[in-house]
């Protein structure tokens, strides 16, 4: 049998993936084994994930962004999945999930992300299960191992396994506003309910980690019980799950199998540190994965931003990868904008935090913007943006002559008012201020890829071609 990751990082072997991982971060790659090796950080390569250009979730790494993607009943099918796939590469995704419910053929869905997707793939089997059964009592231990082992034969790099909810949680969310709003949790708590039996998937969790081990499948633990609003954050029942899930954790290590955690949700601003330490302390710094967090609940159809908010202030405090909420978030299916905004978002929160933990070459970036920005170098700066489309297509909307582009002002104050122009102006007087020549050559700059422009886009890992089954379709282009 194929050895893991992690097992390999253990016999001190330094392999294809971390060298790789090494060279996109600018790290040594020792660093990287022995972060690997220590349970800390996870690189998420099934064995049979041929496409995959492997990347690193740790603290000590460049802050990751996770796009959620999947077919749902009557709105999606494989075409409509692969272009969504494309979108969230085009658009920096570091992974991406495939939530698929319904849509067709999840199967042929989810071997046609993996085959196409740069990026490791993530799945919640639950999904899956669940479709094959009339009733969630219907769910039997060995239909959830078959899926489970199915996906992971196709080439799921991690999946989210519900196996920290436990019967004695249930109670503990009774008073709660919102109960439990994870899909999976809500799954698994019924079964338990109906069936008056423990936690599948916490009962089977040591034949999990086998076919894990078999395949190099890494756990993302899923926070079943997380808050689904500010009032049922860090309550008794969000923590009991977190215990279990520590417990988890060091299981799953001890079968050789790399593990992340997940966290939450919807937590007040003041909180989320809270959150983050405590996982950390709980799960021996295994990698945490957070939603978010929301920081606060009044603002449907802006909740990328209201998560951002907290998914920065996480990554500060040492989370490790953000998953993306979209403006739709409890409103709908996200569409093409609405994961080009959330990624944006999220995208920010992770740079944020890294220029805050001072990661190096981080704020080269924010450096070489700055002295565009300054020098009147419109081209340099929409190069060196985040998203270079919408940053020229905001310019070009009000100044769209090519004659503009070497204007000495812009749209917001004119030429008259502008600020850095008179700042100019005034330093090549004769007065005492001196001229700014400052230069930062990015190419010098020891960052991880994510901290180079454009984002997304990582050397040796091209975003993946529009498959053929796309051309034509209204919407989506090469360049998408």
């Amino acid at each position: 049998m194929v050895q893991t990751q992690l097992e390999r990082a253990r016999a001190g072997v330094v392999t294809d993936a971390m060298a790789r991982v090494a060279e996109r971060e600018q790290v040594d790659p020792e660093f990287v084994r022995q972060q690997v090796a220590d349970g800390q950080a996870v690189i998420p390569a099934n064995h049979a994930h041929d496409a995959l250009d492997p990347m690193i979730i740790g603290r000590e790494f460049a802050t990751k962004v996770n796009a959620n993607i999947g077919a749902s009943p009557d709105t999606s099918d494989r075409e409509g999945e692969l272009a969504k796939l494309h979108t969230a590469v085009h658009f920096g995704a570091d992974t991406v999930m495939d939530l698929s419910t319904g849509g067709g053929d999840l199967d042929a869905i989810r071997q046609a992300n993996v085959d196409h997707s740069p990026v490791p793939v993530g799945t919640v089997p639950i999904y899956e299960a669940r479709k094959h059964v009339d009733g969630v009592a219907d769910l039997t231990h060995e239909l959830l191992l078959d899926v489970i082992e199915k996906q992971a034969q196709q080439g799921v790099d991690y999946m989210t396994i519900h196996a920290g909810i436990l019967m004695e949680h249930l109670p503990l969310t009774d008073g709660r506003k919102t109960g439990i709003v994870s899909r999976g949790g809500s799954i698994m708590a019924q079964w338990m309910e109906e069936r008056g039996m423990q936690n599948p998937l916490y009962a089977e969790f040591e034949a999990v980690c086998e076919i894990f081990r078999e395949h190099d499948v890494t756990f993302s633990l899923g926070d079943s019980l997380r808050p689904g609003c500010l009032a049922d954050a860090c309550d008794e029942a969000q923590y009991a799950e977190l215990d279990t899930l520590g417990e988890l954790t060091r299981t799953a290590w001890n079968h050789g199998v790399q593990v992340m955690v997940e966290g939450p949700g919807h937590v007040p601003m003041d909180r989320v540190r809270e959150n983050v330490q405590r996982q950390q302390d709980v799960c021996d710094g295994a990698p945490f994965y957070v939603l978010g967090p929301l920081v606060t609940d009044v603002a449907p159809g802006y909740d990328h931003i209201t998560s951002a908010i907290g998914a920065a202030i996480a990554a500060e405090a040492g989370a490790a990868m953000l998953c993306y909420v979209t403006p739709k978030e409890h409103l709908g299916l996200p569409d093409r904008e609405d994961v080009r905004d959330g990624l944006a978002a999220y995208r920010i929160a992770a740079h944020a935090a890294d220029v805050g933990n001072g990661r190096p070459g981080a704020r080269g970036w924010d450096d070489a913007v700055s002295e565009a920005r300054y020098a009147f170098d419109w081209e340099a700066q929409f190069d060196l943006a985040l998203d270079p489309e919408r940053a020229q297509a905001y310019h070009d909307q009000t100044l769209p002559g090519d004659n503009y582009k070497e204007a000495r002002f812009c749209s917001m104050c004119g030429a008259e008012f502008c600020s850095m122009r008179i700042d100019q102006d005034a330093r090549d007087g004769e007065g005492e201020m001196e001229s700014i020549d400052d230069e930062t050559d990015l190419e010098e700059v020891p960052a991880a890829e994510v901290n180079r422009p454009p984002v997304g886009t990582h050397e040796g890992a091209e975003v993946p071609d529009l498959p053929d089954v796309l051309k034509g379709v209204d919407g989506v282009t090469g360049d998408d």
